[in-house]
Parts: C-alpha cells; structure tokens; sequence
C-alpha cells in the first residue's frame, strides 16, 4: 500500500497542487528527509494537506502522515479508507477532548514508528483571511515526548481562497509555502508555544502577494 499512496501523491497530488495553486514554496531545504519529526502549519483549507504532500520528495512522502480529525475523514467508510490508505492520517478524536483519553496516541505512534507528523496547531481550519488563531498545544505535547525530533514551522499562504471553508469548488489563486528552520523542544510548554508562534508569524511577515495561478 505505501508504493500505491506514493505513485497517487506524486502523479496525482502533485501536478494538481501546481495546477491549482502554482505552489511557490521556499525554504524547501528545511523540510525533514527522515522521522520522527513534526511540521506545524497553519489551517485554512483542505488544500494545506494537499500542499504539504506535494512539496516533499518522492523518497520521503510515504513517511508523511498529516494529523486529521476523525470525526471528519472517518465518519465514512470508503473516505476514511481513502483517508488512511492514500492520504496516509493519523486521526485525532477531537470530541474525546476533556474525557481521558489520549487523543494524541496516533501521532506518539507515528512519531515513535521514524514518521513525520504534520499538525495544524490552530485545531480546525480558519477562513480566508490568513490570520492565525489560537495554538493549541498539542504540539507541544509531542514535541516534549519526542524532544529529539524537531518541529519546522510552515506558513501557508492564500490556500483559503483557493478553497474557502465550506467550499467544493477551488478557485486557481498561487499560494505560496513557506517553510521556516527547525525548533527544538527547550522545556516549557507556554515558552515553547510562543516561541512556535513567533517562527510562523515570522513566515507569514515574509509572503508574498497573492496573485491569479
């Protein structure tokens, strides 16, 4: 199965991303090659996972396991096997919050298998606006797990234009991805968490306008 969710994200996911967002992507040396590590992005459109697939090489994608809402990818049969199968999630129980359970295990799992965990630490997909809301800190929970596993911060820009929250119909826009110099777990996750903010707001200060792909 790993070979076939390569061949789809590299032939498929790929040349889709470019077609619809022209994906100007900097700073692509930061991108880990092995696991565990963890990228943390922003959140505006189902198009920031396509994105993040699309950028990494084709040695690598198969280690790539973006986080996701179960409640979301899981809720049907044939996409929650699309969803685990090709898009390669580690599902997060984002309504079991609050009651015990470690929602987080999947992504400990992941990290603990060599993998690359890709989190959107804001928890759910904002608007079009490309503002950045609250971080949640679940981040900063398996950074402080996997201390030796380091967290690029990513920047993700006018994907939620391209296709807004609540949309079927993307719109071709350029997006730019930008991605910052690996962070390490310090001790202290209020330090660690503005730090991570800090880093991706730093990103964000360095986009550029968007334009018509």
């Amino acid at each position: 199965m790993t070979w076939l969710r390569t061949l789809l994200i590299m032939a498929i996911a790929r040349p889709l991303a470019k077609l619809m967002t022209g994906a100007d992507v900097t700073g692509r040396e930061h991108l880990p090659v092995t696991g565990p590590a963890i990228v943390a992005a922003n959140h505006n459109s189902h198009v920031d996972t396509l994105l993040l697939l699309s950028i990494f090489p084709a040695r690598t994608v198969s280690k790539v396991r973006p986080a996701a809402a179960a409640d979301y990818f899981l809720k049907d049969p044939v996409i929650g096997w699309f969803s685990r199968n090709i898009i390669g999630i580690v599902p997060v129980a984002r309504r079991a919050a609050g009651t015990g359970e470690d929602v987080l295990a999947p992504a400990r799992e992941a990290l603990a298998r060599g993998e690359i965990v890709v989190v959107f630490p804001e928890g759910t997909r904002g608007d079009a606006s490309d503002e950045m809301a609250r971080l949640k800190n679940g981040v900063a929970r398996l950074a402080e797990a996997f201390p030796q596993a380091p967290v690029i911060p990513v920047w993700i820009q006018g994907a939620g234009r391209v296709l807004p929250k609540g949309e079927v119909v993307p719109v071709p826009m350029t997006c730019a991805v930008l991605v910052g110099t690996p962070i390490h777990w310090g001790g202290g996750r209020t330090a660690f968490m503005e730090g991570l903010r800090t880093a991706m707001l730093a990103l964000k200060a360095e986009a550029p306008p968007l334009r018509w792909s």
